[in-house]
């Protein structure tokens, strides 16, 4: 049952991340990256890492994308433009990720990979996350979020005057 819920995953990383990549429209090809940033964030679910699939759907799925679909909208009136990428080395590209595709392909298929004797179920890692920002690492901490709060109320009174005309 695992395997299929992985391949499935894998399915939902790699299919959109052709059509990001091979799609003439923004709008489209964003909402393609969302796709695939979800298979990522469901392939860190089953390696356990739940804190960092968590931080993939906050920041760049809530965050990033979300950010560049609506800067796209709000900025292009009417139709959209389709973009169109005129490339003189786009063979010779082409030809030189499909070598190194298959170099790769052949190396993951012939390497002897060490296998555990025995798997076990990955842990939750948030809760150690949270004991140790909280604990050993609580200085550096506060100490970084007083340094973006700083930050962001340098961004906010540079952009004040730049508004204002001073």
């Amino acid at each position: 049952m695992k395997a299929i819920i992985f391949n499935v995953f894998v399915l939902l990383t790699v299919v959109p991340c052709f059509w990001v990549a091979l799609s003439s429209n923004i709008v489209h090809a964003a909402f393609s990256l969302l796709v695939t940033l979800f298979g990522v964030a469901g392939l860190y679910v089953l390696l356990g890492a739940d804190f960092i699939a968590v931080v993939q759907v906050i920041v760049y799925i809530g965050g990033i994308l979300i950010l560049i679909i609506f800067g796209v909208m709000m900025t292009q009136r009417g139709k959209l433009l389709p973009l169109s990428i005129q490339l003189p080395g786009k063979f010779i590209g082409a030809l030189l990720s499909g070598i190194i595709l298959t170099a790769l392909i052949m190396v993951a298929t012939k390497s002897l990979w060490p296998v555990a004797s025995f798997l076990e179920e990955p842990q939750p890692t948030s809760a150690a996350i949270g004991n140790l920002l909280l604990g050993k690492y609580l200085i550096a901490f506060e100490v970084a979020s007083i340094l973006l709060l700083v930050a962001l109320v340098g961004a906010v009174l540079i952009v004040r005057r730049s508004v204002r005309g001073e």
